[in-house]
């Protein structure tokens, strides 16, 4: 298949891009700058769609960047950047005289509400209670297509694990030098996906014609804490990980609202993406871990 990848630049992007290639897709890529195998956002709107099979959309300016003040100014940036490229592709994949036969849009599980107790699936209800969870609500309405010439797919992504990116690049510098441990009290639930297994439900969506709907992008693990993850990373690290970091310390960092994100957190489970037929190949998070620091 042609295959358009909007912010496939990116590090799931990248990761997407080489597994698509190795099956032997061709990719070209959404972003805003232009090169060889690129268009532009601005020429994707102004020109419309260029023929493909499929389109991904994997944009949108990282949340938890702790450089940025949590402040509404990059409020707006994040919302902006998910809602605005999300549209510009709805848009180009709705006028095109030959639309593509599947449209995959990324997104959070920061849709379901944190709770300690409760277990969410595809089904769930969520979306409607804080700045995150109305921001994915508002992201995956912008996908919507009228009629049905296009398959449309929406994976909510955990907490993505791999090397050189994602959120494990933050954490390693203080887990080496044996500074790791829980965020807060690290009772909340830690939902995860290792990034080879996110780019293969992806691939999975475009590929297999009886996909649609809502997947949950997350492993199918027995759920993970934030002290279980920690403590795994540690094991995988050979370092000890029991200093905790603060809830109070992370709020200053990131301000109340987006703290919540690292201090709360919902038990996931996968259960469409299993029964799509989707097979894992990091199902566990010490294996995964493995992988990654390796």
């Amino acid at each position: 298949m042609r295959v358009l990848v909007g912010g496939g630049t990116g590090f799931i992007g990248t990761a997407l891009t080489q597994l698509l290639r190795a099956r032997g897709h061709e990719v070209t890529l959404v972003s805003r700058k232009p090169g060889p195998g690129r268009i532009t956002w601005d020429e994707l709107a102004t020109s419309g769609l260029p023929r493909c099979e499929a389109a991904v959309n994997l944009a949108g300016e990282n949340i938890l960047n702790p450089l940025r003040r949590w402040n509404e100014t990059f409020q707006k940036e994040v919302l902006s950047s998910r809602l605005e490229t999300t549209q510009i592709l709805a848009r180009a994949i709705n006028k095109a005289p030959q639309p593509p036969q599947a449209w995959v849009l990324v997104t959070g599980v920061a849709y379901y509400q944190p709770s300690l107790t409760a277990e969410y699936d595809e089904d769930s209800p969520g979306g409607d209670f804080d700045f995150f969870s109305n921001l994915v609500t508002k992201w995956e309405a912008a996908a919507k297509l009228p009629g049905e010439s296009t398959r449309q797919v929406v994976v909510r992504s955990g907490v993505v694990l791999g090397r050189g990116g994602g959120a494990i690049h933050h954490m390693l510098l203080p887990f080496r030098l044996g500074l790791g441990g829980p965020i807060g009290s690290g009772h909340q639930f830690f939902p995860w996906i290792h990034i080879r297994d996110l780019a293969g439900i992806l691939v999975h969506a475009l590929e297999a014609s009886h996909v649609q709907g809502v997947l949950n992008g997350v492993a199918p693990a027995p759920t993970t804490t934030n002290a279980e993850f920690a403590k795994a990373l540690g094991a995988a690290l050979g370092c000890p990980a029991f200093i905790p970091l603060p809830g109070m310390v992370v709020q200053a960092v990131f301000g109340r609202e987006r703290a919540i994100m690292l201090l709360e957190g919902q038990k996931v489970v996968p259960r469409k993406t299993l029964a799509s037929g989707y097979r894992y190949s990091f199902p566990e998070l010490g294996a995964a871990l493995k992988e990654v620091v390796a």
